[in-house]
């Protein structure tokens, strides 16, 4: 298998600004190409475009994982623990409000792993995750 390249991934926002500070400032991905409808950012090394849609916003259903509802529309990234923990003290330093706190799932089990969810300014759901065992990601 060759090395994994980058994804693309487009999604609704309620307000440009809005997005630019949460994407750019709170969450530290340098903005790309931009126009009035549309914002381009380094996703921790992939493309992540924020489309100015506000009728397209939100998140609704839920599914029960490891006894938490998780927002089933979500999208994210999987860090290092270092990096998810850098990321989740400064999301606690500036008050983010979690719809599942930074913890551990799965402890013991295949698969554990850290993840907290949490949502961008227009309703989208995002979740980071981080292993200490790589190879855990894909383990059944």
């Amino acid at each position: 298998m060759s090395a994994i390249q980058p994804f693309h991934l487009a999604f609704p926002v309620k307000d440009l600004e809005a997005a630019r500070s949460f994407y750019g400032s709170t969450l530290g991905c340098d903005e790309g190409r931009s126009s009035s409808e549309w914002i381009d950012f380094n996703f921790f090394g992939h493309q992540l475009v924020a489309h100015l849609a506000p009728e397209e916003c939100g998140h609704t259903a839920s599914n029960e994982v490891d006894g938490h509802q998780v927002p089933v529309k979500h999208f994210g990234v999987v860090l290092t623990m270092h990096d998810w923990n850098a990321l989740a003290d400064r999301l606690r330093e500036n008050k983010m409000e979690f719809v599942i706190e930074p913890q551990i799932r799965f402890q013991g089990q295949v698969g554990e792993q850290a993840t907290m969810f949490f949502l961008d300014p227009s309703g989208n759901a995002l979740e980071f995750k981080a292993f200490e065992d790589p190879s855990q990601l894909f383990a059944k």
